[in-house]
């Protein structure tokens, strides 16, 4: 029989925009920081722990298992098993599902997931040229042979490979991809700039009132340990309708609707999140922050709307949860983009799209406003892909119980052209 799965404890470090505060920090340091303070948080025993599952997007070329690497420097024992996974922007949702089915199997009881993201410090590929000189030069056995090796480069060999948000299969980047949808789905710039308004503001609100300030571990940068980071710095509290009007086009310079301001920044962070077995939690006298109903993953091809994922998935979770839209009472999108938002948000509440893409009889419906992302969303949080998945989940959570509420909803678009919904319930 299937074990219930509870979450037990959610935190994160801030999420801060690359090249700023955390930009000096390796992946598994960060990603230790948030586990570290997960363990204490729970004042859980270490030695409890069956596994560590972590999502990441951009791997580390010196610790391609960050989860490993997390396990060795947080302070749990070394026989603690661990893996990461990859699933674009939601990977540290699907750390979160591998180590569910695990507890649901019977394989352990006691989880620590999440992910991190470091997109301050990507890896750069060089040249092919210039890797097979260099490789024929490690293996010269003269420094004439090694000269010669070295001798046919050519000053466009230097030029390093950047890594890029592009679909391989299309060469589409996922900005595109949002100006696409945006004008396929006849979402307005308008539209857009009031909705990423909405999440500066609602962002802003959440930190001065310390909700969102309660998830974040003080995090503070080496050496010198001196400086302490432990607000998101994305948030724009200061922005108005007229400010987001005045930026640019990013992806489309003439035509287009997607700015800066519009879309989620490039970002690092890291999360936590502790699952165990309903039985397990319960013996080691835990009061869950809720349990997981259901989940489902989803794949478009990526010439179609890149973004729309959730549009697909969210129908077969509440269907796999037994319930409806009705039933949901808080909703945590991930805001990629806010065309990728109301687009999705458009899909899912039109009768046509539901018989025409989902072969349904009706719509799935969505909520009011004011109980999707109440405390703003990536656009102003800002979106570290391997570690949002986590937030999302602490987020929602956290807010269930303060609100008492008892089934929530996440979302996830992903590169990909993939898509994921979860129902959550207390």
């Amino acid at each position: 029989m299937s074990k219930r799965v509870a979450v037990v404890a959610g935190c994160r470090t801030a999420f801060t925009r690359a090249g700023t505060s955390l930009a000096r920090m390796s992946p598994v340091q960060l990603g230790t920081v948030a586990v570290r303070e997960l363990i204490n948080r729970a004042e859980l025993d270490p030695t409890v722990v069956d596994g560590l599952v972590f999502g990441t997007v951009v791997p580390s070329i010196t610790a391609p298992n960050v989860a490993r690497e997390v396990v060795l420097e947080a302070g749990l024992p070394p026989w603690v098993q661990a893996f990461s996974v990859s699933r674009a922007c939601a990977s540290s949702n699907q750390a979160i599902t591998s180590a569910a089915e695990s507890i649901m199997h019977g394989y352990g009881d006691v989880y620590v997931t999440g992910g991190v993201e470091v997109l301050s410090d990507v890896p750069m590929l060089l040249s092919r040229s210039m890797r097979d000189a260099l490789l024929s030069a490690s293996k010269a056995k003269s420094l004439g042979a090694r000269a010669k090796a070295l001798a046919g480069i050519r000053p466009r060999d230097l030029a390093p490979i950047t890594p890029a948000i592009a679909e391989p299969s299309t060469g589409e980047t996922m900005g595109e991809s949002a100006e696409r949808m945006a004008k396929e789905n006849g979402i307005t710039r308008e539209e857009q700039d009031r909705w990423a308004l909405r999440s500066h503001q609602l962002a802003a609100q959440g930190t001065a009132d310390g909700r969102l300030t309660a998830e974040i571990v003080p995090t503070f940068i080496p050496p010198k340990y001196e400086d302490v980071v432990d607000r998101d710095n994305g948030i724009r509290s200061d922005t108005t309708a007229e400010k987001l009007a005045a930026l640019r086009p990013v992806f489309d310079k003439r035509y287009g609707t997607v700015t800066a301001g519009n879309a989620s920044p490039l970002t690092d962070g890291a999360g936590a999140v502790l699952l165990m077995s309903e039985e397990r939690a319960k013996e080691l006298g835990y009061e869950p922050l809720g349990y997981i109903r259901s989940w489902h993953y989803t794949a478009l091809s990526p010439k179609d709307q890149l973004l729309q994922g959730p549009a697909y998935a969210a129908p077969v979770a509440l269907d796999r949860a037994g319930m409806t839209m009705n039933d949901i009472e808080l909703w945590e999108i991930h805001e990629a983009f806010a065309a990728q938002v109301l687009s999705n948000l458009q899909a899912m509440d039109s009768d046509e799209f539901a018989r025409t893409k989902l072969g349904r009889d009706r719509k799935t419906g969505i909520l009011d406003e004011d109980r999707i992302n109440v405390m703003g969303g990536s656009i102003a949080i800002g979106h570290p892909f391997g570690a949002t998945g986590a937030r999302l989940t602490t987020t929602l959570l956290n807010e269930m119980k303060r609100r008492d509420a008892g089934v929530g909803l996440i979302t996830v678009c992903a590169a990909g052209a993939m898509g994921f919904a979860m129902v959550l319930e207390r």
